[in-house]
Order: C-alpha cells, then structure tokens, then sequence
C-alpha cells in the first residue's frame, strides 16, 4: 500500500460495526477527525467509547464497514499503525516482573521508538528514584496510570487515544496530564480523549462528539480549543525523533501488551 497522502484524515470511521459475539460494541459509526484536532468523545458508560478508541488503535477488528488511520487499515497494517499511535487504556497492562523503568523502556521499544525521552517523560511524571527500580506489583493504580502517561510522553505519537486519562490521577498530576495534551496539540499531534471529566478537558479541546448506543449520536464546535486559553503554560516541544528502522519487539508469549 501507498504511504498515506498528507490529506488523509487522522481517523475516518463509516458506517463502523464492532461485535463481542454477537453483541455491538460499535453498531454503525461514522467519524471523522481531521489531523491536529483534539477531540472529546462524551457518552454515558456503555456506550461505546472505550470500544471506539480500541478500533482506532487496531486492537479490536469491524465485523463491517470501514477504519482508517493516517489512511491505514489499523489492524491489517498494524506494525506501522502502532508506531504513530497511542493508546492509554482503563488498564495499564504492566509487566508486574519488570521495574518501572523496564516496562517504560520495554513499551517505547516495543512500539518502535526512540528511547532517547524516556529519562525526561519519568522524570515529568514523577517516577524518579526508588520508584523508578520498584516493580510494577507494587505500584498503586495512580502510580500505574503516570507509568502508562510517561510511555506516551517517551514516544509522543502522532495520534494520542486518552480513555478516561484522569482516573485515579492526583490534582498534581492532573495538572502534568493538561499540560501534555496542551503541548501534544500545539506540536501538531491529534488528541482523541474519552472522558467524563468536561470541566477539565473542556479548555483543551475543539469538538465534542457524542456517543450513544454504539453510534455518534451528536456533535458540537468548541472555542475554547486553544493553547492561548489553558490554565496552565505550555512549552515548547522538541520535534520527536524519527522512528527507527528496528523491528518493534514482541510482547512475551501469555502476555498481553498495550498499545501507548
């Protein structure tokens, strides 16, 4: 297949259908997310966000219709989808034998990036020090969410999947979070977050997209999505480095890996 042409949209999803059996997870979505745009999808619970953001990050197939991303089938070219993607999911799916360290540096390599952010995105996440050699069976859920946030920092992808990303984070790190997704989108990257949080992600984003019953269901324009209206300050962001032609690493056999 031919590399993506610029104009391709970050997302496009028409008419997708996702089963867990014979129940519809997605049951006909049509969306479109332009490239540098920093979406909220809002819904009740079970509507099928988090279903929506898995298709994207190819780690769920459609039974039907159609998902591309940067004008790539997620699934069936899923190596090069991975690379510019990234997905913090309700689960952190860490390796409890590994350290903090270990699994960060496992994720980024696994995902075929660049370890050169590694040292700096832990260090903005607070996982510095002892916390750095603690294996991740000892973390806290809180702790495990800021390891799932430093991978992302670390490889920073062109398309960032947050599911609830505020869940079981501290005011402080919330705050870390803002500020991230506040550079990810001045830098260029697309953002798309799942969240009930609005009063927080409201300042970051410039659409809504409702979500009900497996379908968009509604959307609305913001203007608020602009870095000049954060309540925090934004710095500059490095440009990231190309991905290397190493072949990203496989997760160990019986475990499962996460795409951020």
């Amino acid at each position: 297949m031919a590399p993506s042409a610029p104009s391709d949209p970050a997302l496009l999803l028409h008419d997708a259908v996702a089963l867990s059996g014979r129940f519809p997870l997605l049951a006909g979505v049509d969306l479109e997310v332009a490239r540098g745009e920093t979406v909220l999808v809002e819904g009740p619970n079970g509507a099928g966000k988090t279903s929506l953001l898995r298709v994207c990050a190819g780690l769920v197939p459609l039974a039907s219709g159609r998902v591309a991303v940067f004008g790539l089938d997620p699934v069936r070219r899923r190596a090069r989808v991975r690379r510019r993607v990234g997905l913090v999911a309700h689960a952190s799916h860490l390796y409890d034998d590994l350290t903090v360290r270990e699994n960060v540096r496992f994720a980024v390599r696994a995902a075929g990036a660049s370890t050169d952010r590694i040292d700096g995105a832990c260090e903005r996440l607070g996982l510095t020090g002892r916390l750095l050699r603690t294996s991740a069976s000892k973390l806290s859920a809180g702790q495990r969410r800021r390891v799932a946030l430093a991978v992302l920092a670390a490889r920073w992808p062109e398309l960032w999947l947050l599911d609830e990303p505020h869940a079981g984070l501290d005011a402080s790190t919330r705050s870390i979070l803002g500020e991230l997704i506040g550079e990810a989108s001045s830098s260029g990257a697309t953002v798309v977050i799942a969240s009930h949080e609005f009063g927080f992600v409201e300042p970051l984003v410039t659409r809504a997209v409702t979500v009900t019953g497996g379908r968009v269901t509604a959307e609305r324009t913001l203007e608020t999505g602009s870095v000049d209206r954060l309540p925090f300050p934004v710095a500059p962001v490095p440009e990231p480095p190309a991905p290397t032609d190493r072949p990203p690493v496989r997760p160990l056999e019986g475990q499962v890996h996460h795409v951020a």
